[in-house]
C-alpha cells in the first residue's frame, strides 16, 4: 500500500504542471492583465506606460510565455507561489488562512452531508415505499435540482431575516460557519441519500443478508454491520467525487455569505486580472482534490479487503 501511495503522490506533479500550462494558455488569450488594470486611467499616458514597463519587467511579463512558465514552475519547486501584482503581497500569505477557512467550510459541509444523506438513505432503504421513503426521495430530488446560491438566499431569508437567529455574513465564530456549511451540506446530502438508498436496497436483497436474518441475528446488526459495510463502496466513490464539487460550490457560497475563503479571493483575483493569485488557487485546489481522491482509494481497501489497489 505504501508503494501505491507514493506512486499516486508522484501523479500530482504532471497534473499540476498540466493545470499550470492550461492556465497560462488562458492567460495569453486574455487581452488585459493586472498591470494594465492597475494603472488604467490613473496616470498620464507616458507615465503609465513607463510604470507598466517597470512592473512587467519585475514580474517577467515582458518575456515570452514559455520563459514566464519556466520562471513560475521554478518558483513552485522552491515553494514560492509568487507575489500579487495588485497587492504586492506573497500569494502564499494571501491564500494561507483563506485556504484553511475553505477547508473548514468543506469539512463541516461534508459532515452535515454524510450524516443527513447516508442516514436518510439507510432509513429509506429499510422502509422502502413508505411515506418517509417517498418524501425523502422527493425532497432529495429538489435538493439536486436547486442551485446552491438560491438555497443560500432562502436560508438567509429564513434564519437571518425572519428568525434573526444567525448572522448573515462574516467568519468570526461557529455561528458564521453554520449557514454556509448547512447550505453545501444539504446539497451534498441529496445525492448521498439517493445513492445510499439504491446501494442498500441492492445489498439487502442478497442471499447472505437473508441467511443472517434466518439465523436470528439482531436486525440492527444485520443492517449496520453486514449490509451497510458492503453498501458503502459506491457511497464513498460519490463522496470522493463530491469533494471537488464542495470546493467549487464553496467558491459561490463564500461570496453569498462573505466567508473569507479562497473562493472569495478567486473572484477578486479574476476581477483584478491577477493571474498570480489565480494560478496559486487553482494549483492548491487541484492538489487538494487529487489528495482527497487518493484517501478515497485507500478507504476502499480498508472497508473491503477484496478490493486490491492497482497502479
Amino acid at each position: 500500500m505504501i508503494s501505491y501511495i507514493l506512486r499516486r503522490l508522484l501523479y500530482l506533479l504532471p497534473v499540476c504542471i498540466g493545470i499550470l500550462l492550461v492556465t497560462f494558455l488562458i492567460k495569453a488569450a486574455i487581452p488585459t492583465d493586472a498591470v494594465s488594470m492597475l494603472y488604467s486611467g490613473q496616470l498620464t499616458e507616458e507615465t503609465s506606460a513607463e510604470a507598466e514597463a517597470i512592473i512587467r519587467a519585475e514580474f517577467h511579463l515582458d518575456q515570452p510565455a514559455l520563459v514566464q512558465f519556466f520562471y513560475y514552475v521554478t518558483d513552485i519547486l522552491r515553494g514560492d507561489l509568487g507575489v500579487s501584482v495588485r497587492t504586492r503581497e506573497p500569494v502564499i500569505d494571501l491564500i494561507g488562512y483563506r485556504y484553511l477557512n475553505t477547508l473548514k467550510l468543506a469539512f463541516a459541509s461534508l459532515a452535515i452531508g454524510v450524516i443527513l444523506g447516508v442516514g436518510t438513505g439507510i432509513i429509506s432503504a429499510y422502509y422502502k415505499d413508505t411515506f418517509f421513503d417517498v418524501t425523502a426521495m422527493t425532497v432529495s430530488l429538489f435538493g439536486l435540482s436547486m442551485p446552491a446560491f438560491f438555497l443560500g438566499i432562502l436560508l438567509i431569508l429564513f434564519f437571518c431575516v425572519e428568525l434573526r437567529w444567525l448572522p448573515v455574513i462574516g467568519d468570526g465564530s461557529w455561528k458564521h460557519l453554520l449557514l454556509p456549511s448547512l447550505n453545501l451540506g444539504l446539497i451534498l446530502s441529496a445525492s448521498l441519500a439517493r445513492i445510499t438508498r439504491s446501494s442498500m436496497l441492492e445489498v439487502l436483497d442478497l442471499e447472505y443478508i437473508r441467511t443472517a436474518r434466518a439465523k436470528g441475528l439482531n436486525e440492527r446488526l444485520v443492517v449496520f454491520k453486514h449490509a451497510l459495510k458492503n453498501a458503502l463502496l459506491p457511497v464513498i466513490t460519490i463522496i470522493g467525487l463530491q469533494i471537488g464539487g464542495l470546493l467549487g460550490g464553496a467558491f459561490i457560497i463564500e461570496n453569498v455569505f462573505a466567508w473569507h475563503g479562497i473562493g472569495e479571493l478567486a473572484v477578486k483575483a479574476i476581477i483584478w486580472r491577477d493571474f498570480t493569485i489565480t494560478q496559486g488557487i487553482i494549483l492548491i485546489s487541484a492538489a487538494t482534490y487529487v489528495l482527497a481522491n487518493l484517501v478515497v482509494d485507500i478507504l476502499y481497501q480498508v472497508i473491503d479487503p477484496r478490493v486490491r489497489l492497482a497502479g
